[in-house]
């Protein structure tokens, strides 16, 4: 265990001269050492990161840790523009990195969140000295869990983070007005202590009124519409194979951008890049074993990981085997052999850690499970004459958001929760199975398609799958939206995407299936008029109608591991 030195606000200058600052983490004891760096927004010295990148731990390990402020906030110098300057300034600072005193001239990355992106977009911008990138808990398309979801604006994210935001821009742009600067910050709190009862009911939700309040950077779905190259500032998608890095990629099941991290890691082995997957249960900003109302056990959490070590343990061995392989050795204690598997998956309901070498399991079977009459739901396909099920969608009145992959304000809990009041609600229909007869696991992503129609000119279609325990208390898995544009009055087949798991149901559990029209205030609510996002403040009641017939077979799509096409003793 080595001492270490720190020396805070080390200037970097970049490019077009604008000066970023960033406290530097050493040992004591004469190099050369690997660098590893992460570039944040929310402040280097705030506490609530010192547990996540541990940057005391890392130095007495051996590495020289670097954590910058971005550009716009805190200690550094510039405006704050979300995303705009990450792939440039990660450019200039990892090479300004690699040239610190005393390093061997690797540097690495590490980071989750907002954070994990300023690694992907530095790595998109090939600083020759960039060896190796562990993002965590990070998106891959941005209008695919960050902005938006199905069309639909991620409201529950882009509000309250974007008002925390710019408690900082408040500070820089009144320091010299202590009067102005209470004032600002009071109206700004205000409106973020008030974002479950008022802020997210305001219209228009494309264009939100806080923003102009506030006068803070406007994000979220609308602005990515209009400002593709803005957008694209932060997107992964679709260029993973540009980035001939390893990357260790850490996700959890209920976090916001479960999907992000597994397409990045799908992406990145496609290209042929070594890749790394860990998906815990967690959710974004909780690595412990109780997720929601489920506790997971001891060993699910991220300072476990079923008795393999703990995670920031085994993210400085797989470092060290790219930035300094000569010591990986005795880092890991076998040759230098990583402990970590290609991919390690925590299996739900079995509570479970599983090795695999593949994501997406190619023994997972893709196995249509259906709607059909009297609220049933089954493997065996709908007859003639099962007809349809309605209900009116009032977006004065929306489904309340409970549970989930989700990041919002406090109020609304991330994870598995009781689904008894959303089940109660005339504008939710629900279709359970008979209780499983053995166990039925699913590994992969799951998607829907539902026969609808409605009044309306657009709606939105919401799909969630629960598992009902043998008590009947009902809890979330998965769900989705799609934002339909329609042709009033027909019905047509609508493919709602509900992302990932790796779940097991439990025989004598139900599985059940959730239809309805809002999930608010994680997504924005469509107002059923077709108005345009960014103006729309007038609303209208849609009546919805949902078949499940032989010729018109609505259905859930599972990737079924293990017990063939059609688990015995369901709808048989």
């Amino acid at each position: 265990m080595l001492n270490v030195t720190v020396e805070h606000h080390v200037p970097a200058t970049m490019r077009d001269g604008t000066v970023l600052h960033a406290d530097v983490y050493r040992p004591a004891t004469a190099g050369p050492w690997p660098v590893l760096l992460t570039r944040l927004p929310y402040g280097k010295n705030f506490p609530a990161l010192a547990a996540l990148l541990d940057p005391l731990g890392l130095a007495r390990a051996g590495f020289i840790v670097v954590i910058q402020d971005t550009r716009g906030r805190f200690a550094s110098g510039g405006d704050w523009e979300p995303w705009t300057y990450e792939a440039d300034d990660g450019y200039d600072t990892v090479r300004w990195a690699a040239a610190l005193p005393d390093s061997n001239g690797s540097v690495g990355m590490f980071g989750a969140s907002y954070f994990g992106n300023t690694q992907w977009m530095a790595a998109l911008s090939k600083p020759p000295e960039l060896r190796a990138i562990a993002p965590q808990v990070t998106w891959s398309e941005p209008d695919d869990g960050l902005f938006a979801r199905g069309g639909a604006s991620e409201l529950g994210i882009t509000l309250p983070w974007s008002l925390m935001q710019g408690v900082d821009t408040m500070l820089r742009r009144h320091a010299d007005d202590p009067a102005a600067l209470g004032q600002a910050l009071g109206t700004l709190v205000h409106d973020l202590d008030g974002a479950a009862t008022s802020g997210y009911w305001e219209l228009p939700a494309g264009r939100h009124p806080a923003f102009q309040r506030h006068q803070v950077p406007e994000l979220g779905f609308e602005r990515s519409r209009r400002d593709p190259e803005w957008s694209a500032s932060c997107r992964v998608a679709g260029r993973q194979a540009e980035v001939d890095l390893p990357s260790l990629n850490v996700g959890g099941w209920y976090d916001i951008f479960c999907q992000g991290t597994l397409d990045n890691f799908t992406a990145s082995r496609a290209a042929g890049r070594p890749a790394t997957l860990i998906m815990g249960p967690w959710t974004h900003t909780n690595t412990a074993g109780q997720v929601g109302d489920i506790n997971f056990g001891m060993a699910a959490n991220a300072e476990l990981l079923g008795f393999r070590g703990r995670l920031a343990d085994l993210q400085r061995e797989w470092f060290r085997q790219w930035l300094a392989p000569d010591a990986a050795a005795g880092d890991s204690g076998v040759e230098g052999k990583p402990r970590l598997p290609p991919v390690l998956l925590f299996v739900m309901g079995a509570n479970e850690w599983r090795e695999e070498q593949e994501w997406p399991l190619t023994r997972a079977v893709d196995t249509d499970l259906f709607l059909r009459a009297d609220g049933r739901l089954a493997f065996d396909p709908p007859k003639a004459g099962e007809g349809s099920d309605a209900y009116v969608y009032d977006p004065a009145d929306p489904v309340p958001t409970t549970g989930g992959a989700l990041l919002m304000s406090s109020e609304f809990r991330p994870g598995p929760l009781d689904q008894a009041r959303v089940e109660a609600r005339p504008d939710v229909l629900v279709y359970t199975t008979e209780p499983l007869a053995e166990d039925v696991e699913v590994t992969g992503r799951i998607r829907a398609f539902v026969h609808a129609a409605t009044d309306a000119p657009t709606t939105d279609w919401v799909i969630r799958l629960c598992d009902v325990d043998a008590h009947g208390v009902s809890r979330n898995v998965v769900d989705g939206i799609v934002r339909a544009v329609t042709s009033p009055g027909e019905f047509s087949e609508h493919a709602v995407d509900l992302w990932s798991t790796s779940y097991v149901f439990r025989a004598g559990h139900q599985m059940r299936v959730h239809v309805t029209s809002s999930n608010f205030p994680r997504w924005d609510r469509n107002l059923n008029t077709g108005e345009p996002l960014e103006s729309g403040t007038d609303y209208r009641p849609a009546h919805q109608e949902v078949a499940h017939d032989a010729t018109r077979p609505s259905r859930i799509v599972l990737p079924v591991v293990g017990t063939g096409h059609a688990p015995g003793g369901v709808g048989r």
